[in-house]
């Protein structure tokens, strides 16, 4: 379990309930997502009335951090409250960038 501290991104308050922008997931990767790993901190991504995602927003938030650390970035990362079809694309996204990992 890491103690070096939590960063919490709210999916909602800025994607909306249908997280398609890709530009705003690659900016939190980037700003928030990467350095978290770096710092050793655990990351939630709170999904928390969204009602879905596309599978180039969870790309460009996620495929990066688990193709270079693997399942280890699992450990790391917590998906909260996401419904069904968020859920669904979470896991597509997970099982390709693992089985692509470099």
């Amino acid at each position: 379990m890491m103690s070096h501290g939590t960063i919490k991104i709210n999916i909602k308050d800025k994607a909306g309930s249908f997280a398609e922008n890709k530009e705003l997931a690659r900016k939190w990767r980037e700003e928030k997502i990467l350095p978290a790993f770096k710092n050793k901190k655990r990351i939630i991504l709170d999904f928390s009335n969204v009602e879905a995602v596309t599978q180039s927003f969870i790309h460009a938030l996620i495929s990066y951090p688990l193709r270079e650390l693997g399942e280890d970035a699992l450990d790391m990362i917590e998906f909260k409250s996401c419904k069904n079809p968020v859920k669904e694309i979470v896991l597509i996204v997970i099982e390709y960038s693992l089985a692509s990992k470099t």
